[in-house]
């Protein structure tokens, strides 16, 4: 009923994140000649993730008149019994959508952290070597 409420309200917060991440580290901008992809970069990642789950979630809960376009919009506020159970579903499937996307995306930081390590290790040796 309301499951991606709890993905996009960390996709807000995370959004509001990478921004001031992405000012800060433009101001601390320094070359290294290294390869390196910023925190905000990677936070782009994530932000990309929960948007594009959260709007197809939404759209999908439109389209089975679970959301209205007019007050109270969800369509379960309209009962006390369905609003305990929209709760209860966002607190369920909604948390564990966004554990899990974030999960993937903390995977994926992983991954392109050792990528990176390793493409810069190499070419610190090919440079030794030169």
């Amino acid at each position: 009923m309301a499951c991606f409420i709890v993905p996009a309200t960390e996709a807000i917060v995370t959004t509001v994140i990478q921004k001031v991440a992405a000012k800060k580290e433009s101001a601390d901008n320094k070359n290294s000649g290294e390869m390196k992809l910023s925190f905000a970069d990677k936070l782009k990642w994530l932000n990309g993730m929960l948007w594009g789950g959260s709007g197809l979630l939404a759209f999908e809960h439109v389209w089975h008149g679970e959301v209205t376009p007019f007050f109270p919009f969800l369509t379960a506020a309209n009962d006390p019994a369905d609003t305990a159970e929209m709760l209860h579903e966002m607190a369920t499937s909604g948390s564990a959508m966004a554990i899990l996307v974030t999960a993937v995306w903390a995977g994926l930081v992983i991954a392109s952290n050792k990528i990176t390590a390793s493409v810069n290790k190499s070419e610190k040796k090919a440079g030794a070597t030169a």
